[in-house]
């Protein structure tokens, strides 16, 4: 009943150009789905009435409600704001693009069946697919490196224990003298700075790989300031740095890095603000490691590619994940469905259908895994129907984004996950930047004939070391065979397969010491959280889930603001940094504790 009171007052008081307490009372009342689609409604009828009076009222109530610092809200707001209204007044507050919006920006809303679609194959399967089979050479070490963040605006002895998403920077609102000055190499408050990333690919270099990956992400997370400039600046950077200190190949694919963060329009939304930019940079800065062809394939396939890895018969294809992945709000300025945003599915069903043609294997990097809540269900479902086709040529599958050192296993049959069914596993990379514990990455041994991964180990360095500060030292946390083959009984010469994750996983269901050894290396040790034991049981349950409609992460209605906007600014999981999301759950989370 008073749903449709408030509905009917607040479009009515603010077509009549009430006050912001109408908005704010809708942002007060938001505790499920309908409410939050209300909520909705209020906020189109304000970006009816363009941009400029739709980040005004929003900044206003953002500041009022404690959703952020005030400048944060104002910076957040001015860039990511546009986008919001541009959704609002192409779409109806009643439908399924609608709820999806408030899945993203509230946690409401958040059940949607996968829309039904066929991904088409231009072939079937080969009645007899090639055997791959090792001759038992020496492996080849690969190395995984992901979320750099890397912070330029990182000043030693600055504050590293502020109230934004990231300190360790001179803020307008910075205290004059600091309670905890920011030391050199870095903070856990605070992203990397360049001596931090620099001492990372020195070490990779000392291991002499024969070719690295890069799952993404590069910019700080001050995203309320970050504009089209910095983004350009940081990735040009990162990319001269990279070429200066690693001699070996590097295949690198695009994470949120845009402007603003995670912003990337589908080619349907009509704007000239779009990402090409972000595509054309990356496209010239990687030229030097993908090939001419393959960075002409970033700057036309939306940040996608394929490339051959010199000297093996592997070739490496990345896909841009952002088109998968609830935080990019182009994803909603439209009731039309699509299938697949920008055409990442047909390109990477065309670069593995060519790698399995002429008789390679592949592996296929990225920035966002496919099992995780904030990844959409329906894409996540169709790159599944990609697996399953191409499982005999996919030999890995890599991510990173969470910043944890993680595993997702995909079944040919969800409803029966056994080691049998084990298809394909995503290894999820941690973070260099210390916001979620000890920095690291990974370093593989892979089969130069199978190219399965026979082992990975996490190196990393403690930033509680007294010695970090002036020379952090890397070292290994642990090897995957060694410490997990034991409890499964792997073989000798077996991979590190999906049917070993899985027997992992069943090993962690019944020996708990193992799984909270496990649970210690999620952060490298560096910020280790309690887990018990319903945490463990949806933890293994998403071990289980490299499809994000069987994760088991889907919150509550009204639990996941309540429970957001109790934790600190450095606690959030998402790997940007404070955005849209963020500030809402804070506003209502405000709003409904006092």
């Amino acid at each position: 009943m008073w749903l449709a009171f408030l509905s009917v007052s607040v479009f009515a008081a603010l077509v009549a150009g009430a006050s912001i307490d109408v908005l704010r009372s809708a942002v007060q009342n938001v505790d499920d789905c309908p409410s939050c689609l209300t909520l909705l409604g209020a906020l189109q009828s304000i970006a009816i009435t363009g941009d400029d009076p739709f980040i005004t009222t929003l900044t206003s109530l953002c500041i009022g409600l404690g959703g952020a610092d005030p400048d944060v809200c104002t910076g957040l707001l001015a860039r990511e704001g546009p986008i919001l209204a541009h959704d609002l007044r192409q779409i109806s507050t009643t439908g399924q693009t609608a709820e999806k919006l408030c899945d993203a920006l509230m946690g409401m809303c958040v059940t949607h069946p996968v829309n039904p679609f066929t991904v088409p194959f231009p072939k079937p399967p080969p009645a007899h697919p090639k055997n791959f089979r090792s001759r038992g050479r020496a492996p080849v070490r690969v190395v995984h490196l992901s979320d750099v963040h890397i912070d330029h605006m990182y000043t030693v002895g600055a504050e590293a224990n502020c109230t934004k998403s990231i300190c360790c920077r001179d803020f307008a609102d910075s205290p004059e003298t600091p309670t905890v000055p920011a030391l050199p190499n870095g903070n856990s408050h605070c992203d990397s700075p360049v001596s931090l990333a620099d001492s990372m690919l020195e070490e990779i270099e000392r291991l002499n790989p024969a070719f690295s990956i890069f799952t993404g992400d590069v910019v700080e997370g001050a995203v309320w300031l970050v504009d089209q400039a910095e983004v350009t600046a940081d990735l040009q950077a990162f990319n001269a740095e990279m070429a200066a200190k690693l001699s070996a190949p590097i295949f690198p694919s695009l994470g949120g890095d845009s402007a603003p963060v995670n912003a990337f329009a589908r080619s349907t939304s009509g704007t000239t603000n779009n990402s090409q930019w972000v595509f054309d940079t990356q496209g010239a800065g990687w030229e030097q490691w993908i090939n001419q062809t393959a960075a002409s394939e970033v700057e036309h396939d939306s940040g996608s590619y394929s490339a051959k890895v010199p000297g093996l018969n592997l070739r490496i294809i990345a896909v841009n994940t952002q088109y998968w992945y609830k935080q990019n709000f182009w994803l909603y300025d439209s009731d039309v469905f699509q299938p697949d945003p920008n055409g990442i599915i047909a390109f990477l069903v065309d670069a593995l259908q060519a790698a399995e043609d002429a008789g390679d294997r592949a592996y296929i990097i990225g920035h966002i895994p496919l099992g995780k809540e904030d990844t959409l269900v329906d894409q996540s479902n169709y790159y599944d129907q990609v697996l399953q086709r191409y499982k005999n040529t996919i030999a890995g599958q890599f991510f990173g984004h969470s910043h944890k050192d993680q595993f997702e296993i995909a079944y040919s049959n969800y409803s029966a996950q056994t080691a049998e069914n084990a298809v394909g596993v995503g290894l999820i990379g941690p973070a260099l930047t210390p916001t979620s514990g000890n920095p690291a990455f990974k370093l593989y041994e892979i089969d130069p004939d199978t190219f399965e991964v026979m082992d990975a180990s996490v190196i990393f360095t403690n930033i509680s070391d007294p010695e970090f500060p002036v020379r952090p030292k890397w070292g290994l946390y642990y090897s995957a065979r060694d410490t997990y083959g034991p409890l499964v009984g792997l073989a000798p010469t077996e991979p590190l397969s999906p049917a070993f994750w899985h027997n992992l996983t069943e090993a962690f269901a019944t020996n708990e010491t193992a799984f909270q050894m496990f649970n210690t290396f999620l952060s490298r040790g560096g910020a280790v959280g309690a887990c018990d034991s319903d945490c463990k049981n949806t933890t293994i349950c998403d071990m289980r889930a490299f499809r994000s409609e069987n994760n088991c992460d889907t919150p509550a209605p009204g639990f996941s603001l309540r429970r957001r906007a109790a934790i600190v600014p450095h606690d959030f999981d998402a790997c940007e940094g404070t955005g849209l999301a963020q500030i809402f759950a804070h506003m209502a989370g405000e709003s409904q504790s006092a």
